[in-house]
C-alpha cells in the first residue's frame, strides 16, 4: 500500500513539474502572438515603403530609398511637420498647465469639488470627432451658442476654422476641451495620494503656499505629470480626427499635419509609396519623444521616493 501511495505521489510530482515547466510559455503565448501580429504588418510596411506601390495598380516594383528622398525634397512635407509640432506643443502645453491648475483647485473635500470632479469626466466619454461636430454647431453663426455670446461682446465675425489665422486656435480649443480632463484626473490621483507628513512639517516651519508647492507638491507629483505628458504628447503628434473633422486640413493647407499629409498621399492621390515613409518618420519622432519622457519619469519617480 505504501509503495502504491509513493508511486501516485511521484506521478503527481512529475505531472506538476511538467506543468511548471510549460506554464511560462502559456503565460507568454498571448504576448508573443500579439507581438507577431504587430511586427508582421510593420515589416510589410517597411518593404512597401521601398516600392512604388499605388492604389491605381496592383503591380509594383522595388525602388529603394527613392520615396524617402522624395519626401525630404518636398516642401509640403516640412510644412506638415511644422503643423504637427505646433499643434502638439500648443495642445500639450495648455492641457498640462490647465490640468495641473484645475487639479489643485479640485483637491478639496467640498460639494462643488465633488460635483466638478464628476462633470469633468464627461468630455472623456465623447469621441474627438463627435466633440468637433459639437463645437462646429456651437460656433455656427446662425444657431451656435458660442457665436451668440461673441456677438454680444462685439466678436460675432470670428472665423474659427474658416480662416487661416484662426484655424489652429480652433482645433487647439477642441483638443483642450476633450483631453484636459484626462490630465486633471491623473494629476488629481497623484495629489490625493500624497503623504500628509511633509505638509505638516512645512506648516510648523511656517512655509508659504508657493514654497510648499515648489518644494513639496511639485517634486512628488512630477511622475504623474510626466505620465500625462507622455500620453498627451504621443497622441497630439499623431492627431488626425479633430483636424480632419473640422477643416480636412484647410483652409488651404493650414492644418495639414503629418497624419493628414500621409492620408492625402495614400488615399486622395492614391500613392501609398509616398504615404508610408511619412508615417515611419512620425513613428520615429513619437518613439524618441516617448523614450525621453519615460526615462525622465523613471528619474522623477526615484527622486520622489527619495532614492
Amino acid at each position: 500500500m505504501t509503495t502504491t501511495n509513493e508511486a501516485v505521489l511521484h506521478a503527481r510530482q512529475v505531472k506538476q513539474a511538467r506543468s511548471d515547466r510549460f506554464r511560462p510559455y502559456f503565460v507568454l503565448a498571448p504576448a508573443f502572438l500579439l507581438t507577431i501580429g504587430i511586427l508582421i504588418p510593420f515589416f510589410v510596411a517597411i518593404y512597401l515603403s521601398l516600392t512604388d506601390i499605388s492604389l491605381r495598380s496592383q503591380n509594383f516594383s522595388f525602388v529603394g530609398l527613392s520615396n524617402y528622398a522624395a519626401m525630404f525634397r518636398n516642401p509640403d512635407f516640412y510644412h506638415a511637420v511644422g503643423v504637427s509640432l505646433r499643434y502638439s506643443l500648443w495642445t500639450t502645453g495648455v492641457e498640462m498647465l490647465l490640468g495641473l491648475g484645475v487639479a489643485m483647485l479640485l483637491n478639496e473635500e467640498h460639494r462643488l469639488a465633488r460635483v466638478m470632479r464628476l462633470l469633468l469626466t464627461f468630455p472623456l466619454m465623447v469621441a474627438p470627432v463627435i466633440a468637433t461636430l459639437i463645437w462646429q454647431l456651437m460656433t455656427s453663426p446662425s444657431v451656435g451658442i458660442v457665436a451668440n455670446w461673441l456677438r454680444r461682446i462685439g466678436l460675432g465675425e470670428f472665423q474659427w476654422g474658416a480662416a487661416t489665422g484662426s484655424a489652429m486656435f480652433s482645433v487647439v480649443i477642441i483638443d483642450v476641451w476633450v483631453y484636459t480632463p484626462f490630465v486633471i484626473i491623473l494629476v488629481l490621483a497623484g495629489l490625493r495620494g500624497l503623504p500628509a507628513e511633509p505638509y505638516e512639517a512645512a506648516s510648523i516651519d511656517g512655509a508659504g503656499p508657493l514654497t510648499v508647492f515648489r518644494s513639496i507638491t511639485l517634486p512628488m507629483i512630477t511622475p504623474f505629470l510626466l505620465i500625462a505628458l507622455i500620453f498627451r504628447l504621443m497622441l497630439s503628434l499623431q492627431e488626425f480626427g479633430i483636424i480632419f473633422a473640422l477643416t480636412k486640413g484647410g483652409p488651404g493647407d493650414a492644418l495639414v499635419s503629418m497624419s493628414l499629409y500621409s492620408y492625402q498621399q495614400g488615399f486622395q492621390f492614391y500613392d501609398l509609396a509616398k504615404s508610408i515613409p511619412v508615417m515611419f518618420l512620425l513613428y520615429l519622432v513619437v518613439y524618441v519623444a516617448a523614450n525621453f519622457l519615460i526615462n525622465s519619469w523613471r528619474r522623477a519617480q526615484s527622486h520622489a521616493a527619495g532614492e
